[in-house]
């Protein structure tokens, strides 16, 4: 599917299809944004091949996953960029591959599906596009970097109120959501680090000969580049909080085993001496004098009495129990 914006130099802007893709060849001044959703790839290919775009870059936005990345080409700047089909508070995210081929004149951006940023940007006044097609392409990544904002300024309220109950009463169900928490942040990170490249190599290029990013584009640019980088700075201290919480976790509970077994082990002390006189005094050998003895049981019941007494009165002092 197919879809276009036409604005012309007065400002005029035409929805359409692909008729006004001629449209804009016989309009001086014209600017367009063709919008592309990758149903058949075959035919997105020759499309894209018409309008001039590397063979490369389209090779990558058919891709049904790559990293994001940028590159410049003389008469385009191809852009790779991981958008938002489906996220909810859990940062459960389904991401959604979105190309841009931004032109002097053109914008094509091809996409694997409803895009959130897109769609965001296309119902609104895209009066840009008459300045430059590469501010359309901006505003979708800050609207888009915005959507992703949004959830993990929400998810940092459940984090709060889950660090909360684990510190009160963690148990085993609450660590899996943790790691399940860490390895979509780990994710996340990763995506949001290639993006902050993006507007890094953008903010670079800008200002160079002959580039399509031009001094009109650097407020744009350090605003989307800001927002990338405070998504990485948040994702990342949430992940730095999550693993700090399964630390403390198995902290705590390493430390209970070790009361635990501290408390074991003095009772297993203490009755290995007992264990050892009642065994003495069970053999069934008939030359044991004590076993004649009228008071023997008693005073062998008192001697292991002071025994057991004897160490728990020395493991307490050594503050063992």
């Amino acid at each position: 599917m197919i879809r276009t914006q036409l604005i012309e130099q007065n400002g005029h802007i035409t929805i359409g299809g692909e008729e006004l893709i001629d449209k804009v060849q016989h309009t001086p001044g014209a600017k367009i944004w063709i919008d592309v959703e990758l149903t058949d790839k075959e035919s997105v290919r020759q499309f894209l091949s018409n309008h001039d775009c590397h063979p490369l870059a389209i090779a990558d936005a058919l891709r049904d996953r790559h990293p994001p990345k940028i590159e410049f080409f003389d008469s385009h700047i191809f852009i790779l960029y991981r958008g938002v089909l489906a996220i909810d508070n859990d940062l459960d995210i389904e991401h959604l591959q979105l190309a841009f081929f931004v032109s002097s004149d053109k914008l094509i951006t091809v996409r694997h599906g409803h895009s959130k940023g897109v769609e965001k940007v296309w119902g609104t006044d895209n009066s840009l596009l008459i300045d430059s097609p590469l501010h359309v392409a901006l505003k979708i990544m800050h609207t888009s970097a915005g959507i992703y904002l949004e959830q993990i300024l929400q998810f940092e309220n459940k984090l709060s109120d889950l660090e909360d109950a684990f510190l009160d009463h963690g148990n085993d169900q609450m660590m899996a959501e943790l790691v399940a928490y860490r390895s979509r942040l780990v994710k996340l990170r990763r995506v949001f680090s290639y993006h902050c490249g993006i507007s890094d190599s953008l903010h670079t290029e800008q200002g160079s000969q002959n580039s399509l990013v031009s001094d009109a584009h650097i407020h744009e640019i350090i605003d989307v580049k800001d927002r990338f980088d405070r998504l990485y700075t948040l994702v990342q201290m949430h992940y730095e909080i999550c693993g700090d919480l399964l630390d403390g976790y198995l902290s705590i509970s390493s430390h209970q085993l070790n009361v635990t077994m501290r408390v074991l082990t003095v009772i297993t002390a203490i009755f290995v001496p007992l264990s050892f006189l009642a065994g003495l005094y069970g053999m069934n050998f008939e030359i044991m004098p004590e076993l004649k003895w009228k008071y023997g049981y008693f005073i062998l019941l008192g001697v292991m009495s002071v025994v057991a007494v004897g160490l728990l009165t020395f493991f307490k002092r050594r503050r063992w129990m």
